[in-house]
């Protein structure tokens, strides 16, 4: 199969799934404890991507000063905190990680 097919097919029912449920999402009302709860979905989804890059190096935990990209993400994490700017956060932890990896 046309590997385009495949991308545009892909790209349609991702589309489809998500207009469906903003569609539905506008049409019926969403109880408080249900919108309370989606409040919390992106930091969790978040979470679960960003951990493990952090934490673990082949496959094994590492929290000790050699993991760069945990002292990176720590410096983001302190940078997110002061600066409140989501691009300001991306860049320092970049420039950390790659100064990091060039020294050590």
């Amino acid at each position: 199969m046309n590997i385009w097919l495949v991308m545009l097919l892909g790209g349609l029912v991702t589309f489809g799934m998500r207009f469906s449920l903003i569609y539905l999402f506008g049409r019926f009302q969403v109880p408080e404890t249900m919108r309370r709860a989606l409040h919390y979905v992106p930091p969790a989804v978040l979470s679960a991507i960003i951990a493990p890059e952090l934490f673990l190096s082949d496959g094994v935990l590492n929290v000790s000063l050699g993991n760069t990209r945990l002292l990176a993400g720590l410096a983001a994490v302190l940078t997110a905190w002061f600066s409140r700017n989501t691009l300001v956060t991306i860049l320092a932890g970049m420039a950390v990680l790659l100064a990091l990896q060039y020294w050590m």
